[in-house]
């Protein structure tokens, strides 16, 4: 990391949804704090559920979102490094951001190291014990075949009917989603407790619980979820050492 520098981290943007109408202050919020990190960011991580629904056709990708497509393609241009992790929502992303802005677009967890500490990084859906039904889901939408069956409906009607189902979700406004189970019943408190017994991982920095949480695992290792960019606002700092959560309150 260079002096002084910053590595960010957010997610659970959800833009789009309930309504275009609606999530259009929380984008001018998230460009706004997007624009006020670039002074100190040394690299800016995504982690997934940016847009409430995304497809990309062969020649058409969903209408909306310029001004933070636009503020992302200017951080890149700048020269700092930006990373997207696909979330549940934007599960069926293509090589759109990495062709037209050169992200690197990431659909499982990564390792990666700074200043000697390391992460486990990564959107959090389908990880841990239980939730077996959205798990037998997940391998339904991203199975090829039924990507290749939705790639067939117009996008005025295919993006329309995903729009809906996905607004629907119990992610965006579930009472599940702001209670805290307990440490011991966190689902990805308990995967990264397994992946403790074999790696050790300074931080595991997640997305998808809409809830933040800060928790501490072991002497050496935390858990951090971001929480979500509809009610919290919160995201992570990295400064090297610690790392912590923050809230936007712009």
């Amino acid at each position: 990391m260079k002096p002084n520098s910053k590595i960010y981290f957010a997610s659970d943007q959800h833009f789009g949804a309930p309504t275009a109408a609606a999530s259009f202050p929380r984008e001018q919020k998230f460009v706004a704090w997007l624009d006020e990190i670039k002074k100190d960011a040394d690299a800016i991580f995504l982690l997934g559920d940016l847009f409430d629904f995304w497809f990309e056709y062969k020649t058409v990708v969903p209408k909306g979102f310029v001004r933070v497509l636009g503020k992302l393609a200017e951080l890149k241009d700048a020269g700092i490094p930006v990373y997207f992790f696909v979330g549940n929502h934007d599960l069926w992303m293509g090589d759109y951001f990495e062709k037209e802005l050169n992200i690197p677009v990431y659909h499982n967890n990564q390792e990666f190291t700074f200043n000697g500490k390391s992460f486990l990084i990564g959107h959090g859906d389908g990880k841990g014990p239980g939730d077996k039904g959205y798990k037998r889901m997940k391998k339904i939408f991203t199975n090829p075949f039924s990507k290749w069956l939705f790639n067939w409906l117009h996008p005025d009607i295919g993006v329309k009917l995903a729009q809906y189902l996905s607004v629907k979700n119990k992610l965006i406004s579930g009472a599940e989603d702001v209670k805290f189970l307990g440490k011991d019943n966190e689902w990805l408190v308990q995967y990264c407790n397994r992946k403790l017994a074999t790696n050790q991982y300074d931080f595991f920095v997640f997305g998808h619980r809409h809830l933040p949480l800060e928790i501490e695992l072991n002497a050496t290792s935390k858990y951090v979820n971001l929480g979500d960019w509809i009610g919290y606002f919160t995201y992570g700092v990295f400064d090297g050492e610690t790392m912590k959560l923050e809230t936007y309150t712009r």
